[in-house]
């Protein structure tokens, strides 16, 4: 297939394209590069020998998006693009409605003109708010999501879903994935987040390379066996290997399906230090500081229908994780260097 990859320079984007590469999919990338990077891209496309096409775009400018599609055709889109921070969303909620519902409202229009059918959405855990039961699976409640940054998520999966009841050619697959962590097992490519990092992983291994002085742990007086908070981390390549197996399901079974991509283990903060520390013998000095606006104690998922009908599940443990997370930042302290 000819894929889009919208938001392809990210981490999970760019993780996505080496795996899409190298199943025999042409890609092409469009990217804002906002939290992105163009060397990404290219590592990316070295480490499957090939090439990914590159168009820096933005999806709230529909003219951008008309000018990539011009430059196609295209078979499918799977859609990373948006902003992701639950801390940030709760900040700014208006900033997070008007970039993730307009930038994929831009993009759903645009393929419906341009007659591309084959959509797989970048969804989250987050929709599923404050579970009614762990582990989650896709049966669980989804009525509300507890910030707004899985709210424009949850908003998103109801517009597709009106979408597909509209134009019954149109084929989506909804991926609700978890805790993406870890790099890419060459050290070429990882997470390289702007700023101070919203997520786990980065956050540690930025410690434990120096650019930090101490981790901070948002809290730990959760209702959980050592107070903190319990995710499921889920290796990006696995999850990336997650995107490939939606898109060919659609190709054989159209339609709208959701799936949940995650581990179906979970692991809590102080765990994670732990297995990090294992991995790599380097010690992670860290603080507790105040709980963080949006987040709920425990997360992780039932990933068994994902198994069962797109013949995947995730191999890599929080140790493999860990290692190769390590491995990006010591090769790559400060992050991507400058194109």
């Amino acid at each position: 297939m000819r894929v889009l990859l919208t938001g392809g320079a990210g981490y999970i984007g760019s993780h996505t394209a080496t795996e899409l590469l190298n199943a025999g999919h042409d890609v092409t990338v469009v990217d804002n590069l906002a939290n992105g990077s163009r060397v990404a891209v290219r590592r990316a496309g070295r480490l499957a020998n090939g090439v990914v096409a590159f168009h820096e775009d933005d999806l709230l400018d529909t003219r951008g998006i008309e000018r990539t599609f011009e430059a196609g055709p295209f078979d499918a889109v799977v859609h990373f693009a948006g902003l992701k921070a639950v801390g940030e969303s709760v900040a700014e909620p208006l900033r997070y409605y008007r970039i993730n519902l307009t930038s994929t409202m831009n993009l759903v229009e645009t393929m419906l003109a341009q007659g591309v059918r084959h959509l797989v959405f970048s969804s989250s855990a987050t929709v599923y708010g404050d579970p009614e039961r762990v582990p989650i699976d896709e049966t669980c409640a989804v009525h509300d999501a507890s910030n707004p940054y899985g709210r424009t998520k949850l908003f998103l999966e109801r517009i597709l879903e009106d979408v597909v009841r509209a134009h019954p050619d149109m084929n989506v697959a909804r991926l609700r994935y978890f805790n993406p962590a870890g790099a890419h097992p060459s050290g070429d490519i990882g997470e390289d987040p702007s700023g101070i990092p919203n997520n786990l992983l980065p956050y540690v291994t930025q410690v434990a390379v120096g650019r930090r002085e101490i981790l901070t742990v948002n809290g730990d007086d959760y209702p959980t066996p050592d107070g903190t908070c319990i995710r499921d981390y889920l290796h990006v390549t696995d999850l990336a290997r997650g995107h490939v197996a939606a898109l060919e399901k659609l190709a054989t079974h159209p339609g709208l399906v959701t799936y949940n991509l995650g581990t179906g283990r979970g692991q809590s903060v102080y765990e994670v230090i732990r297995a990090y520390e294992r991995a790599t013998g380097v010690e992670i000095p860290f603080r507790v500081g105040p709980r963080r606006a949006g987040d709920i104690p425990t997360s992780y998922t039932d990933p068994s229908l994902a198994e069962a009908e797109l013949g995947w599940r995730a191999e890599k443990t929080i140790e493999d994780i860990c290692r190769y997370a390590h491995e990006w930042q010591t090769r790559n302290p400060t992050g991507y260097p400058e194109d």
